[in-house]
């Protein structure tokens, strides 16, 4: 099963939980199963069916470009919410 680490902002739906490990073989499928354990966790990432332009994720290191992105069962999965900061 692929790891899945989540975000500070996701913790709150999966009481807390870090990472996750998680079966599924694609990015879409991976939410798909979140979203049954902790509803809420889709709409939180997509928006009209994709990523929400603010979220990017990442599969062992590279940023997926679309929700097709393979993950394998060894596979680390980063979401990535935006990042605030600034002079």
């Amino acid at each position: 099963m692929a790891t899945v680490f989540i975000p500070a902002m996701l913790q709150s739906l999966t009481d807390g939980a870090t990472q996750l490990q998680v079966a599924g073989n694609t990015v879409r499928a991976l939410i798909n199963i979140l979203e049954e354990r902790f509803p809420g966790f889709k709409d939180r990432l997509l928006q009209d069916g994709d990523l929400r332009p603010d979220i990017a994720v990442a599969v062992d290191g590279e940023f997926a470009v679309d929700l097709i992105e393979r993950v394998h069962p060894d596979s680390e999965v980063h979401f990535v919410p935006p990042i605030s900061g600034g002079v």
